[in-house]
């Protein structure tokens, strides 16, 4: 059913790599996707994906004022070796703190400066500089918000069940992936429209925060990307994944030991076409609807 829709939704559902280099050295990858909308360079992908570039931020912050303090502590004539370590130690420092973290956008040339956020409704939208609309051979349609039939089969596209570790160079400043990481696989997963799901006015109330339900989970991956039905049009931008209880617990017997199995239903949450049309709008983005 989705063969020539996974078609369409692959020429405009691209990758983001997420890189991190934490203040053990230690280095990190997440992935995730995104949407190409149109030839001006205009993506949209979820919001959450990009909290990791606040988080560094904030640690570079951090970092910063724990680097201050070993600096005083050492430059203490009046103390020897031994107390100044003892001091220095005491500190204390997060191993995890985030040095250096980048986005991979589809591409190395590809650069976003300026984000929009929604965030209550997991949507971030923004621009490519400098981008060549031939990059990609057809931009998406987004379907029209009105009458959505519940029970209409939809698919969901992203990169799960892959890993590519990042290296970094701490001469260059940069990150990079050995190139056998491309091309990334896409991976869809089809479910149905279950629900809308609302959940009230955006703080500043001028957009209905609204969610689309599938009876499939989103997974690892998905993020970002689309869901959309059997003729490629997006329905949704896909956001989380919930955990329903379905009320029963069986009782499974592990060696000696008897364990009770809470059973769930994983439903995937995507950010509902009528929110995401309105905030391209309100930002003056062009798309495509039918």
């Amino acid at each position: 059913m989705f063969s020539k829709a996974c078609t369409i939704a692959a020429q405009y559902t691209y990758p983001v790599f997420v890189s991190y280099y934490y203040f053990d050295k230690t280095v990190e990858s997440s992935l995730g996707a995104f949407v190409i909308i149109n030839e001006d360079g205009w993506i949209i992908t979820a919001a959450h994906i990009l909290e990791s570039g606040l988080r560094g931020q904030q640690h570079a912050t951090e970092i910063q004022k724990y680097n201050e303090a070993v600096a005083y502590i050492e430059n203490q004539n009046n103390i020897d070796e031994k107390e100044k370590k003892r001091r220095i130690n005491k500190l204390g420092s997060n191993a995890k703190w985030i040095r250096k973290f980048s986005f991979w956008w589809g591409a190395d040339k590809h650069l976003i400066r300026e984000w929009f956020f929604l965030k209550e409704n997991d949507i971030a939208i923004g621009k490519i500089e400098n981008f060549d609309p031939a990059f990609i051979k057809s931009y998406p349609v987004f379907k029209e918000p009105e009458n959505l039939q519940h029970g209409t089969s939809l698919c969901k596209l992203g990169f799960p069940f892959y890993e590519a570790k990042a290296t970094y160079n701490v001469e260059n400043n940069a990150f990079s992936f050995d190139a056998s990481v491309f091309p990334v696989p896409r991976f869809p997963l089809e479910g149905i429209f279950t629900r809308d799901i609302a959940g009230g006015k955006s703080a500043d109330k001028k957009y209905d925060i609204k969610f689309i339900e599938t009876s499939s989970p989103g997974l690892r991956g998905q993020s970002g990307g689309p869901t959309f039905d059997k003729d490629g049009r997006i329905w949704a931008i896909q956001s989380q994944t919930r955990h329903m209880p379905l009320g029963f617990s069986p009782k499974l017997k592990m060696g000696d030991k008897e364990v009770i199995e809470n059973q769930f239903l994983n439903v995937g949450w995507g950010a509902h076409v009528a929110t995401i049309l309105k905030f391209l709008d309100d930002h003056g983005v062009k798309y495509q609807k039918g």
